[in-house]
């Protein structure tokens, strides 16, 4: 019996059953309307998109989806008329990565509503396809300079298919999230499925930043194997480098900020790898975090982009 959430493309099915024969692809996620520091997940969206040749497999039913009054989409008006529309979608696509090899790729707006519908109907989508993994990314802000190297939480099930890195967390409570719901639920049923969330600079959480995608490819590129470039976004990040290093330049108050995120951070470390003790009293993450987004702020309304 068909999933009354999700319309089929026959000829896009065709198409994958062709390219996916005899292999246990990824499944790879990216829905808007989540936490998504830096823009890192939507950033690895787009490039997943322009690169990957999508074609398009399924649809799934956005209009039952979505609360529009609670999340209403962007309409542009110009002049005298209605002249674009952010149309809500979600569909799920094939693409190919660098290498030829071919993967499924969901991406568009998180459904509001009826979490454990769309859930369900994923893994219909994941069992008739053949997927053997499934993939998400997306950033979240933490009291991290930008002068470090980033780092991210790889969470998600089977455990010996993640990492051996440390984690930064021990037991919290968050609000909920259909990807998060989705790994959990994918974990009850026995399902691969791995989410990685990586460490953006708190004060760089609203801004695009291409650095925060590309850390991502790379845990991506290491748990599932696909070649995704994130060489690419090279010149993308040099220039957000440049605007940030100017912005910091024109402020000495800045300037300490970043120098206490940044003892905050070496400590941290040292103390993790067992070199120093921690003493000593630090400005709280949401402290400096919320200078540094004011300042921000500040320099976006004096120096508008050109």
């Amino acid at each position: 019996m068909e999933n009354p959430l999700v319309s089929w493309d026959a000829e896009g099915v065709e198409a994958w059953s062709r390219a996916a024969k005899g292999q246990r692809p990824v499944l790879m996620h990216s829905l808007r309307g989540f936490i998504d520091a830096g823009r890192a997940g939507a950033l690895v969206a787009d490039h997943i998109l322009s690169h990957g040749d999508p074609v398009r497999v399924a649809s799934f039913d956005i209009d039952v989806l979505l609360d529009y009054r609670s999340r209403r989409p962007e309409m542009t008006f110009a002049v005298n008329e209605w002249t674009d529309y952010d149309e809500p979608h979600l569909e799920l696509d094939m693409v190919e990565d660098r290498e030829g090899t071919a993967f499924l790729f969901l991406h568009g707006f998180e459904p509001d509503i009826r979490w454990e519908g769309f859930i369900a109907a994923v893994r219909d989508v994941v069992e008739r396809l053949g997927a053997g993994l499934t993939l998400g990314a997306h950033g979240i802000p933490m009291a991290a300079p930008h002068t470090r190297p980033l780092t991210a939480t790889v969470h998600g099930t089977p455990q010996d298919a993640l990492p051996d890195s440390p984690s930064l967390f021990g037991t919290v409570t968050v609000p909920a999230s259909a990807q998060n719901l989705m790994e959990y639920r994918f974990g009850q049923w026995g399902l691969p499925a791995i989410n990685v969330a990586v460490h953006v600079p708190h004060y760089l959480s609203q801004s695009a930043y291409p650095q925060a995608a590309q850390r991502a490819m790379e845990y991506i590129e290491d748990v599932s194997g696909l070649v995704l470039a994130p060489g690419d976004l090279d010149e993308a990040a040099a220039t957000a480098t440049v605007e940030i290093e100017r912005q910091m330049a024109e402020s000495d108050e800045v300037q300490a900020l970043v120098h206490a995120l940044e003892e905050q951070y070496d400590t941290y470390v040292s103390a993790r790898e067992g070199m120093v003790p921690i003493d000593g009293t630090l400005p709280s993450a949401d402290e400096l975090g919320a200078e540094f987004e004011k300042f921000l702020a500040q320099q976006r309304r004096e120096f508008p982009p050109n």
